[in-house]
């Protein structure tokens, strides 16, 4: 009996300047785990005085995860925190009751050449944390646990896995796994995971149950203990997964939680400009995202 519960293809999407390929949500699957938002970002060729401007803009009742593989990301918000990602870094930004913050290519690159390819996610909250206070935290490349078994490169960018534990404060059980070979390899790895499982192939191609995938494709397993498959020659796939949450998660625009009433407060919130919800991001406060129009229900 096969494993893969769903094939999830990348659809594009533009973040500003350029576009992304978001691979979750998905009509057949809003969730991985506690996973609820998923884009793969380039890669892009950034020329001269073509950058990344993201203004700020809301969140609510989740965590972003920023990871990059090139390139640089300058992000502010409105914690008072001023950030550049850099590849292989991990920005962890809990929005709780409100956060709102800005991304943008950093000012020394600016008039430079530059290229962009990474993840940008999004991380439910439990729902007893959905009105926490607001965190930034900033993981450094050295400080991701990295080995090496039978010639295959890990990394545990965020959770806890094969008895190992990322030091990204997160708030969920899951896991956030990058895995690269060399030579053709057969993975099992099931026994170490749990919950709900994606994989994404980001370099090569994998063998899975006698078919080949390669990127742009987002495999969901039907059972995270199951997983195995084979790596072809310089592959590198990323997985996503945990334990779902007994509640639906609702998502709209930028604002996720279990709560429809919550959201549309904080639609009104940030169509008001309501600084005690949503405060100035320190160093960008001259524009801001507007909530787009069409999903205001009332005033």
């Amino acid at each position: 009996m096969s494993n893969i519960e769903l094939i999830i293809e990348e659809k594009a999407a533009d973040i500003g300047n350029f576009l992304v390929g978001r691979l979750l949500p998905f009509r057949g699957k809003r969730a991985v785990g506690p996973f609820v938002f998923i884009d793969h970002m380039g890669p892009a060729k950034l020329v001269e005085h073509q950058n990344l401007d993201v203004p700020p803009h809301p969140h609510i009742g989740l965590s972003t995860l920023t990871y990059l593989f090139e390139g640089s990301i300058f992000h502010r918000d409105s914690l008072g925190s001023a950030m550049e990602i850099q590849p292989g870094a991990v920005n962890w930004m809990t929005a709780g009751k409100g956060v709102v913050h800005s991304e943008r290519t950093p000012e020394y690159l600016r008039t430079s050449d530059t290229s962009l390819h990474g993840f940008q996610i999004w991380v439910g909250l439990p729902k007893e944390l959905e009105q926490m206070e607001p965190e930034f935290h900033h993981t450094e490349a050295s400080a991701i646990p990295a080995w090496e078994e039978n010639n295959v490169q890990y990394k545990l960018i965020a959770g806890e896995a094969f008895g190992k534990k990322s030091p990204v404060p997160v708030y969920s059980k899951l896991f956030f796994i990058e895995i690269k070979n060399k030579e053709k390899t057969k993975i099992n790895i099931g026994e170490h995971l749990f919950g709900e499982v994606a994989m994404y192939v980001l370099e090569g191609t994998v063998n899975l149950e006698g078919n080949e995938f390669g990127s742009k494709q987002l495999l969901v397993a039907k059972n995270a203990t199951l997983c195995k498959f084979e790596m072809n020659e310089n592959a590198t796939v990323y997985l996503f997964g945990g334990e779902p949450f007994p509640e639906e998660r609702y998502i709209f625009w930028n604002f996720v939680n279990s709560d429809r009433d919550v959201i549309e407060q904080a639609k009104l919130n940030w169509h008001d400009q309501n600084l005690s919800a949503f405060p100035k991001v320190a160093g960008d406060e001259d524009e801001y995202v507007a909530l787009p129009k069409a999903i205001l229900k009332h005033r």
